[in-house]
């Protein structure tokens, strides 16, 4: 009985309220296509479900230490490079090391922040809608930047973090605004439909992802500013 009811929690999750108008739009869709046609009825019956998945917003369980750095996204670490950071972000013009998650329209596109701290300015860019998963993207596509500012050891740390709209995402959504202090594993905004979120973190860092990995946003630990042996953790 309980897994069974671990299994229903874990599928039944909320859905954000950003997916309410899709999903609205989805059911009269559904239900005009039904009155013609049995077969395209169903068609937009998947859809309409598809979007309820896509919008899903499910709880997490955010590991918390001092210094580790949790991934926004859900998706696959698809870039770790060490590159000079956006300059919109008005980061010091010296390479950072740059760990890239890459989100498919079957991964939960909720962001997270990845580190406690305030955040120092936002910054919109428009720009394209080339694959995601091109490197290039950091630099051609649309996209919306923020400085998270956090302490590590007492001592302040700045952090940058980029939602990058995909070949197919159009629309990226926030909710925070500069000057807002957030906890780690809080959300601040979404991508519409397929996309990436770039974190810029300062060279030292002790990555702690291969690529290719499946990132959970919120959970997955990303890196450690501090570098260092392992060490242990709180989840909150």
């Amino acid at each position: 009985m309980n897994d069974l009811l671990l299994t229903i929690r874990r599928t039944l999750v909320p859905i954000h309220k950003e997916g309410y108008p899709f999903i609205v739009i989805g059911i009269v869709l559904t239900v005009l296509a039904g009155t013609f046609s049995q077969f395209f009825g169903w068609v937009f019956l998947i859809l309409t479900l598809w979007v309820c998945y896509f919008f899903r917003d499910p709880e997490r369980v955010t590991p918390v230490a001092d210094g580790l750095v949790v991934s926004p996204a859900d998706g696959r670490v698809n870039l770790i490079s060490t590159v000079l950071p956006p300059p919109e972000l008005d980061l010091p013009p010296v390479p950072m090391t740059r760990v890239s998650v890459f989100m498919n329209v079957f991964d939960c596109h909720v962001n997270r922040v990845p580190v406690t701290g305030r955040i120092g300015q936002i910054h919109y860019t428009p720009g394209l809608f080339l694959n995601a998963e091109l490197d290039k993207a950091s630099e051609d596509n649309e996209r919306n930047g923020m400085v998270m500012e956090t302490l590590h050891g007492g001592q302040p740390v700045r952090i940058g973090v980029v939602q990058i709209a995909g070949l197919v995402a159009r629309r990226i959504v926030g909710f925070v605004s500069a000057g807002d202090q957030l906890s780690v594993g809080e959300r601040f905004g979404l991508i519409r439909f397929g996309s990436r979120v770039d974190v810029y973190l300062p060279v030292g860092t002790r990555v702690l992802v291969g690529l290719g990995q499946k990132a959970v946003a919120g959970e997955t630990v990303l890196a450690d500013l501090g570098g260092g042996p392992e060490r242990s953790f709180r989840r909150i």
